[in-house]
């Protein structure tokens, strides 16, 4: 008698959405020891840091997980735009080290792990709205906006809807910005205090 064992396959796609948030804690100890902070690299990398937290308080805004597809918003310009605040909140941070090759490090890193991830969970909108998500998946970008806003004719989603703040603090998303502004207090710190 042949027993059949059922695993599920082990992918990278997966690895990446189980590794894609401790992954930024175990570059945070190579960005301290890398950092070599200047004015211009501080202020920029905090302007571009700040771009990111607006990008994703917007979408944390208007995002209602799995109950509907939501294509408001940040939504109407790209799939993935707290993706993208993350990738540009990032970046900001890795600028702000003023290590050129850290902020390439950076980049390398978020690709090779976040791509994956948005694949998946492309694949899993498909299979929650399929009719809607398909229609979606057509006119709006993975990663990079659209210029103008998506705005769909004779969909069933709610294009309009306007930023709901208790979503914002639903989704928690003032621990990015607490977490940004303790990185880049560090690093100014490194600048002022040659620590």
């Amino acid at each position: 008698m042949m027993v059949e064992v059922s695993r599920e396959r082990v992918t990278f796609r997966k690895i990446a959405q189980r590794i894609r948030v401790p992954a930024g804690f175990i570059l945070a100890p190579l960005l301290l020891i890398a950092a070599r902070p200047t004015p211009g690299s501080l202020i920029a990398g905090v302007l571009l840091a700040l771009v990111g937290l607006i990008i994703r308080a917007w979408a944390s805004g208007h995002l209602k997980k799995n109950q509907e597809l939501t294509i408001a918003g940040p939504y109407a310009y790209t799939r993935n735009p707290l993706y993208l605040g993350t990738f540009i909140m990032g970046a900001g941070v890795a600028v702000a080290t003023g290590a050129l090759w850290f902020v390439a490090l950076f980049i390398f890193f978020y690709l090779l792990i976040y791509l994956p991830v948005m694949s998946a969970e492309a694949d899993y909108m498909r299979e929650l709205f399929p009719d809607d998500y398909q229609t979606y998946n057509q006119h709006v970008p993975l990663f990079f906006p659209r210029i103008t806003p998506y705005r769909p004719q004779g969909f069933e989603g709610s294009p309009s809807k306007s930023f709901d703040p208790s979503l914002y603090l639903r989704h928690r998303e003032y621990r990015a910005a607490l977490g940004v502004a303790f990185v880049l207090a560090l690093l100014a710190a490194r600048y002022f205090f040659r620590i």
